[in-house]
């Protein structure tokens, strides 16, 4: 068993002992310290080999998305995507809520007082200033390691344009969920209009959620697919985010990662197309060492988890 195994398992089992390593392994994964250089939106920490977790960390203002959020996020996972040190990536919030989403304070000048001299000119900046923003979260969605996103407390407007563009979300028992941006006068213009019809099955949720601005609680939440696992509370949910985060890193990364670029480009094609995409794909990724040292360890009934695998 490698070291990420043992600190996988060890998180979970101290948890449930409630004992006081519990604490420790949770903290690791919260920068009560702070944000981390060079962000002032951000902590950024390693709380197991290949894992990478990123915290919204703005908690005195309910991580409210400021001008420099948007940048650094961008800045952040185009620096994962290029890591091989990271295979996975944890992505959760400080504070009592997860976010209460844009921070119209700090944002209006860019949204309400776009520069220009005349409409055409105003209307090209406040494209080029949307089309940035929806970079923010497009970033997560083309970032090849997997995206494990954990919630609690509310997650509102700009909250679901994140999380929908992770691959998989987790929450806890007190998180809500609200695509807020009619009750501002505005349709949602950076994603959630876009993916949430993609995530949950039914259109009219959908439909309802984004044109009333009603809250959406853990329980229909995970009923309508927007969330796999509800969790009792925060302590809870990042142990399981981690003992999740570290069965995808124990995994191939040639994998994994083909495995999340072919999920989305058939999400987006036809079933033909998607095949097609495959076929070319695999031609490449199957000349790969990870396919014999996989299939070595399970004739060997040996754990995935004792396989070493090459930096990606």
């Amino acid at each position: 068993m490698d070291m990420l195994s043992l600190f996988a398992k060890s998180a979970l089992s101290t948890y449930r002992g409630s004992g006081p390593c519990s604490q420790t392994v949770i903290r690791a994964m919260s920068s009560s310290g702070g944000t981390t250089a060079p962000y002032t939106t951000l902590a950024i920490s390693r709380p197991a080999q290949a894992v990478t977790h990123v915290e919204l960390h703005r908690p005195n203002k309910r991580n409210a998305m400021n001008k420099a959020f948007w940048s650094e996020m961008v800045d952040c996972f185009n620096e994962i995507s290029g890591d091989p040190d990271c295979r996975v990536v944890v992505v959760s919030a400080a504070g009592k809520v997860f976010t209460a989403g844009i921070d119209l304070v700090d944002m209006a000048a860019d949204v309400l007082q776009p520069d220009g001299d005349d409409t055409a000119r105003i209307s090209w900046n406040l494209r080029k200033t949307i089309s940035k923003y929806q970079d923010t979260f497009s970033v997560i969605e083309t970032c090849p390691k997997p995206v494990v996103v954990a919630v609690h407390g509310a997650c509102v407007g700009g909250g679901v344009d994140l999380i929908t563009a992770c691959d998989i979300r987790l929450c806890t028992q007190d998180a809500w969920f609200q695509v807020k941006e009619v009750d501002i006068g505005l349709a949602a213009d950076v994603g959630t209009l876009q993916r949430l019809p993609k995530v949950i099955g039914s259109r009219s949720l959908v439909n309802e959620l984004a044109l009333t601005a009603r809250k959406m609680y853990a329980d229909e939440a995970l009923n309508s697919g927007l969330v796999s696992r509800v969790f009792a509370d925060k302590e809870a949910m990042m142990a399981g985010a981690l003992e999740m985060a570290g069965e995808v890193a124990a995994r191939s990364p040639v994998a994994v990662q083909g495995t999340k670029v072919n999920l989305i480009y058939s999400r987006d094609h036809s079933v033909a197309e998607g095949l097609n995409y495959m076929a070319t794909w695999n031609m490449s990724m199957l000349q790969t060492q990870d396919v014999m040292k996989s299939a070595q360890a399970s004739m060997e009934k040996k754990s995935i988890k004792s396989v070493t695998f090459s930096k990606l």
